[in-house]
């Protein structure tokens, strides 16, 4: 049976690199990611002034910070991982924009001063944070008062062991993947970093299961693992992921929430 257990911070840091140098045209390429009328949502939900300095975290291939490019002064895109960037400095220059920049950098400690972003946003990647609290904080940190911090992810059962269910087998699919978190605690966490939520939307993805599996070249014997925790779902009920079939291929819900939220001047 393959194996899920927690890595260290460095090895963790390691598979993400892993997946997502191998992922990268993938990953660029799937629907999810580069559905440009939700990335459109996200853009219109935060809805920044003109002038405002926007940074992505987890940017990978750049699609999210380049439609905020078209609607902000200045945009930087950070990712840990040089292959997804280099996707997007090439799609960039193809583009003609020159007001998005794209760099390395760890989500834990970003290369940046306080209160220096009027938006900071982060779509998909929460759930393969090892410490999210640490990156909300420091999402926190390097947005102005009064700035937007925005989040997209996916988002697991309130019930623990529905939750640990569904993170199982997207461990599985995927090594990187730590854990999608509950919509109280993704609020909790956000709220916790001197945040106060100001809207909240929600959105649900069909998930065709083999394709699912292609997009992040899951290796055969944990494809095999997670499509058999997905068919039993499919009995069960266990994980709120709600699979069905369409002419025979399984497919499976991601839940997904964007919450948008409001830095406070916190007086201690």
């Amino acid at each position: 049976m393959a194996s899920d257990s927690a890595p260290s911070k460095v090895q963790h840091n390691d598979l993400v690199r892993d997946e997502f140098t191998r992922q990268a045209n993938d990953y660029a390429a799937a629907p999810a990611i580069r559905d440009l009328d939700h990335i459109a949502k996200l853009v219109a939900v935060v809805s920044p002034n003109p002038d405002a300095r926007v940074l992505e975290i987890a940017t990978g291939p750049g699609h999210v910070a380049m439609a905020f490019a078209k609607v902000a002064r200045e945009v930087i895109g950070v990712d840990l991982t040089e292959a997804p960037l280099k996707i997007a400095e090439r799609m960039r220059l193809e583009r003609g924009l020159s007001n998005v920049s794209f760099r390395i950098g760890d989500a834990e400690h970003l290369p940046f001063g306080d209160n220096e972003f009027d938006v900071v946003v982060c779509r998909f990647a929460v759930h393969h944070f090892e410490h999210p609290v640490m990156v909300i904080a420091e999402m926190s940190r390097v947005c102005r008062i009064d700035g937007i911090v925005a989040v997209e992810d996916m988002i697991s059962s309130e019930h623990s062991d529905r939750e640990e269910y569904y993170n199982r087998f997207e461990r599985l699919r995927d090594t990187s993947h730590t854990r999608a978190l509950p919509l109280s605690e993704l609020l909790k966490t956000l709220t916790s970093a001197g945040l106060e939520i100001v809207r909240f939307e929600s959105a649900v993805f069909d998930n065709p299961v083999e394709r699912w599996f292609a997009s992040a070249q899951t290796t055969p014997d944990r494809a095999a693992e997670a499509r058999a925790m997905i068919e039993r779902d499919l009995v069960e009920d266990l994980s709120g992921a709600r699979p069905w079939r369409v002419d025979g291929a399984l497919h499976f819900k991601h839940r997904l929430a964007i919450v948008t939220a409001r830095k406070l001047k916190i007086v201690r």
